[in-house]
């Protein structure tokens, strides 16, 4: 399951650099879940070039990840928001100044990462 879902933030960040003829094929395995087979009959090449173009797919995708770490870094950020999110409820709450504290060191991590 992870894999699926690293494949599909990966594909989200970095398929626009893929060729049309790329996106299409990865498109057809990844989302539409189609077998090698399917997708080489529509696209009227073998199965074994079906596999080839997804692997290369992968191989490129991860590269772009290696070198640029957009994905990483919305991951790092979605965390640190959703940690932001609970720790102004819990501010709201009690009106604690060691967590407005808190709030305003992640708020800064945040904006360094931007």
């Amino acid at each position: 399951m992870e894999k699926i879902v690293e494949r599909n933030m990966l594909y989200d960040f970095y398929g626009e650099l893929l060729t049309p003829h790329q996106q299409e094929i990865y498109e057809s395995i990844i989302f539409q879940d189609l077998s090698l087979s399917e997708v080489a009959e529509i696209h009227g090449i073998s199965r074994q070039g079906v596999h080839d173009l997804v692997r290369r797919c992968d191989k490129l995708l991860e590269g772009y990840e290696n070198k640029l770490h957009l994905v990483e870094r919305f991951v790092t950020l979605k965390s640190s928001v959703s940690e932001l999110r609970e720790l102004t409820k819990a501010y709201e709450k009690s009106r604690d100044d060691k967590l407005f504290g808190q709030i305003d060191r992640l708020c800064q991590t945040i904006l360094e990462e931007l």
